[in-house]
């Protein structure tokens, strides 16, 4: 809990932060390099849409 005021503050952060590091996150070594750049445009696509930009 270092630096979060509450338990449920640190929870909110993790759950967030769960939620973004799992879309990025892709393992490399398990895919090649075209479906790896595949899943970054679509994991950039989705993030750019939840955001709104």
């Amino acid at each position: 809990m270092r630096k979060f005021k509450s338990m449920h503050q640190a929870q909110r952060f993790l759950g967030a932060h769960a939620a973004v590091y799992n879309l990025f996150n892709l393992g490399r070594h398990l895919v090649s390099a075209e479906n790896y750049r595949h899943f970054r445009m679509r994991a950039f696509a989705s993030w750019e849409k939840a955001v709104a930009i």
